[in-house]
């Protein structure tokens, strides 16, 4: 089996071959790649990809049928961090269910297997012919190791309820700590940050989530944790987008932990775990 990392900076599948491309963009603004022959095209490839841009879906198509092309079978994908996961959705009149536009170019592609890491919702891998999920648990009991102890896990809302349970239970059964907030549907502005438990007394707490863009939800959240005596407080997103940076973050967190599913950072208060280590 071979595997084909169109964003060298990008690199999951440790134990396979790596399939040699040359990629560039023409321009008028199209991309293009040129793979290598120089493999075994009897073979499986899976095509890894982090999708940051329409570019970069339209680079993965464009890989797949150069591979079609060269007669290669048995082709599938790596997206770490599913693009417009969290628009499985139309709020109001106007918008488009976005995520359903990304799977039906990707299940146009007719690939043997699509994995994906730790989706927003169930819409995505609902959405996806042939979706195999990867779970965070490696990535979480990572963090937890480099933490050390036993930090209670926080929920941050309804929605990462289920998940963390799993988590709870693929690590034999961590405390877990429910929370919730309201957030206005016109403006977006949160509110109402909710800890469900009286006193931490003075427990460490890891806050664990799938995104981190902004990170308004884990300042008001943290916020409301010390409000109710939690100790040191971490911070675990699987896909860190941090559009703001980490300027608002850094007084609460004594550590940010995210993985490389969408793009490589260097913060001396984040740790970036691999996917490659977590596979």
């Amino acid at each position: 089996m071979y595997t084909l990392n169109l964003d060298k900076d990008f690199s999951p599948f440790r134990s396979l071959q790596t399939i040699n491309f040359e990629a560039f963009t023409f321009s008028g603004g199209e991309p293009h790649i040129k793979i290598s022959p120089d493999f075994d095209m009897t073979k499986p490839v899976t095509i890894s990809h982090r999708l940051n841009t329409f570019n970069d879906l339209g680079l993965l198509c464009l890989a797949v049928d150069a591979l079609r092309r060269m007669k290669i079978k048995d082709i599938s994908a790596f997206i770490p961090y599913f693009p417009a996961a969290r628009q499985d959705r139309v709020m109001i009149i106007g918008e488009p269910l976005t995520v359903k536009v990304y799977a039906d170019i990707i299940n146009a592609l007719q690939l043997s297997k699509v994995l994906v890491f730790d989706p927003h919702s169930e819409v995505t891998p609902a959405l996806l012919n042939n979706c195999e999920v990867i779970q965070n648990h490696g990535f979480i009991k990572k963090a937890i190791q480099i933490i050390g102890g036993n930090p209670l896990l926080i929920s941050p809302d309804g929605g990462a309820l289920k998940k963390i349970y799993k988590v709870s239970e693929y690590l034999g059964g961590f405390e877990v700590v429910e929370c919730s907030k309201s957030r206005d549907v016109k403006t977006g502005k949160l509110s109402g940050f909710k800890v469900y438990a009286d006193d931490l007394q003075g427990q460490d707490c890891l806050i664990v989530d799938d995104i981190c863009d902004g990170g308004a939800t884990f300042t008001g959240l943290a916020q409301e944790l010390k409000n109710k005596n939690a100790g040191k407080l971490y911070l675990a997103v699987s896909h860190g987008i941090f559009s703001k940076g980490f300027v608002s973050l850094a007084p609460y967190f004594d550590k940010i932990f995210t993985t490389d599913s969408i793009k490589n950072i260097t913060n001396e208060n984040v740790v970036q775990i691999n996917l490659g280590d977590v596979l």
